[in-house]
């Protein structure tokens, strides 16, 4: 029977890790929170073995509830930005190689008006937009 408890902690270990690996993106926090309950649990599970005079089973234990404190607290950096060179920006915002800072800041703030995330656009393209516009005007 205790192999099969054994078993079924595995599979849910596994699963966690998984959940954890695809990523930070919305509604994805909860397995942090999850996988530190889990952890709690398979550490009190360990201290039990212990106190049983089960050696071998509480290191098992114990190693796996550390092993997976420590992997979700681990979070991903995403790779940082390239700079931008003077014709991607203008091209992105849509303006010449003349253009004065009046017209840059016209045309960001047009395209920023459909591009923004609150106007239904995304905050990758929003984020492009503003570091065109901070590249053009040297901030």
């Amino acid at each position: 029977m205790s192999l099969i408890w054994l078993a079924l902690a595995a599979i849910a270990v596994w699963a966690l890790i998984r959940l954890g690996r695809q990523g930070e993106g919305a509604g994805r926090g909860q397995w942090r929170v999850t996988a530190t309950l889990f952890s709690a649990v398979l550490i009190g599970g360990g201290v039990l073995a212990v106190a049983r005079g089960s050696w071998i089973l509480a290191a098992g234990l114990i190693g796996a509830g550390l092993w997976l404190t420590v992997s979700s607290r681990q979070r991903t950096v995403p790779p940082r930005a390239q700079a931008m060179t003077d014709t991607e920006a203008r091209s992105l915002l849509g303006v010449s190689a003349d253009a004065t800072p009046a017209q840059i800041n016209a045309a960001w703030k047009r395209l920023m008006a459909r591009a923004h995330p609150d106007q239904g656009g995304t905050q990758g393209l929003a984020a492009r937009l503003n570091a065109a516009r901070d590249h053009l005007l040297k901030r």
